[in-house]
């Protein structure tokens, strides 16, 4: 996800009330103790901090940077033959009901940036250090540091892409003013960028589409008009379909006609730091205090 889903929450829970699922169940153990029924005392010292294990494994875990180069290899080990599949799209039907003709079409991959080829970890650290919450400051002046690094696999596999003759696309919920920074972040990485049109940010203008907050539908038409898409990756339900409803069933319902698709021709890649499915275990309003946000959380954990 750029590091979109936190900051169009952070202003379209004014306006829409909300651009992983629920918690699996743990596993079960014969010796398991029984689940406490009373509310255990609370630890003396510190708080614990809910993002510290999630930002530390994305940063030291090897068995993160294992998932996104198995997730990248598998990719390009059936892009060649996605190629030659004539009647092979990776776009939703929604986003292909105007442009349904293939014929003639380029063919062309759509990747997200944030957390999808470029590691924001580092931000997230900062803010765990200082005890802060995502603002768009900060976000911004990370973005413009220009720094972030590449994520296994991510550049491999996009300039494979680019050596076969198959357009590199990226679609990123970055503010406009991020443009510029992001694109050379892309470039410094060692990412193929063709030019300017390879890059729809949030700014892009579709003719004849009105996006509703930071949903890429309206970029993925536009895609849509000029390739055949062989293969969409992101970290979030939205970068690859529209998600009318953020809650667990209208995430579900947006995903459920395209689960086959994931590993085929859609690459869901690891988050566990940020997303839209986090504010949907507290009905997407960050206007609500940090403590009753938490709270809920720990309500949906599932115990048995």
């Amino acid at each position: 996800m750029s590091y979109k889903f936190q900051a169009l929450a952070l202003a379209s829970a004014l306006v829409l009330a909300g651009c992983a699922s629920a918690p699996a169940n743990p596993p079960k153990h014969a010796d398991a103790a029984p689940v406490a029924t009373e509310k255990a005392a609370a630890p003396k010292g510190p708080a614990g901090d809910d993002n510290l294990n999630a930002v530390i494994w994305s940063q030291r875990a090897v068995e993160h940077d294992l998932i996104y180069s198995e997730v990248y290899r598998q990719a390009q080990e059936r892009l060649l033959i996605a190629k030659k599949d004539s009647t092979w799209d990776a776009l939703a039907k929604d986003d292909r009901a105007i442009h349904k003709d293939l014929k003639g079409l380029k063919p062309a991959i759509v990747l997200d940036i944030d957390e999808t080829v470029l590691d924001n970890s580092p931000y997230q650290a900062r803010l765990i250090r200082s005890g802060g919450e995502f603002n768009e400051a900060d976000w911004a002046a990370w973005c413009k540091e220009a720094v972030a690094r590449p994520l296994p696999g991510a550049v491999e596999f996009t300039k494979f892409a680019a050596d076969h003759g198959v357009a590199v696309i990226y679609i990123s919920n970055r503010a406009k003013d991020l443009d510029q920074a992001t694109l050379a972040n892309l470039r410094s990485a060692g990412f193929p960028v063709s030019g300017p049109d390879a890059f729809l940010g949030l700014g892009t203008f579709v003719e004849d589409c009105e996006q509703v907050g930071t949903e890429k539908g309206c970029r993925r038409q536009r895609v849509a008009s000029q390739y055949r898409v062989l293969m969409q990756f992101g970290d979030q339900i939205g970068d690859f379909v529209n998600v009318l409803a953020n809650n667990d069933e209208g995430r579900e319902k947006s995903i459920a006609p395209y689960r086959a698709w994931f590993g085929q021709r859609w690459f869901m890649l690891p988050n566990p730091t940020y997303g839209a499915w986090e504010p949907a275990l507290f009905d997407n309003d960050y206007t609500a205090p940090r403590e009753d946000r938490r709270q809920k959380k720990i309500d949906a954990l599932r115990v048995k």
